[in-house]
Parts: C-alpha cells; sequence; structure tokens
C-alpha cells in the first residue's frame, strides 16, 4: 500500500505533539529532596579528597623514610 504525502507527515509529527495519556505532574520532583541529595554528594565527595590526601601524604612519608 502507498502512503500518502499527509499519513507520512502525520506519523513523523506524532511523535513531537503531547499525548492527553501523558500527564506533566507525573514527571514532577520534589526540589528539596534533590538539593539534599547534592549536599550529601557534596560531603562525600569532600570526604573522599581528604582521605585520599591522607593516604597519598602517608605513601609519600612512608617511602621517605625508607629511602634514607
Amino acid at each position: 500500500m502507498k502512503k500518502t504525502i499527509s499519513s507520512v507527515k502525520n506519523m513523523t509529527s506524532s511523535k513531537y505533539l503531547l499525548d492527553d495519556k501523558y500527564d506533566i505532574k507525573s514527571k514532577s520532583t520534589n526540589i528539596n529532596i534533590l538539593l539534599n541529595r547534592v549536599k550529601l554528594d557534596q560531603k562525600k565527595e569532600s570526604r573522599k579528597k581528604i582521605l585520599f590526601s591522607l593516604l597519598a601524604s602517608f605513601v609519600v612519608l612512608t617511602f621517605g623514610f625508607l629511602i634514607t
């Protein structure tokens, strides 16, 4: 069956149109939850940085004592 130009246009443009079955409210999130998650991620990242720097300095000091 040969497709007409209008049916092809409808098929291609239909994926860009909003359907009534998708409700915008169902996609909303609580901003406080997201902000708390960001704060916790920042704390975890700073702890990892401090732990890494302490470990690196310990390794450097240990090699320094072994060499001398």
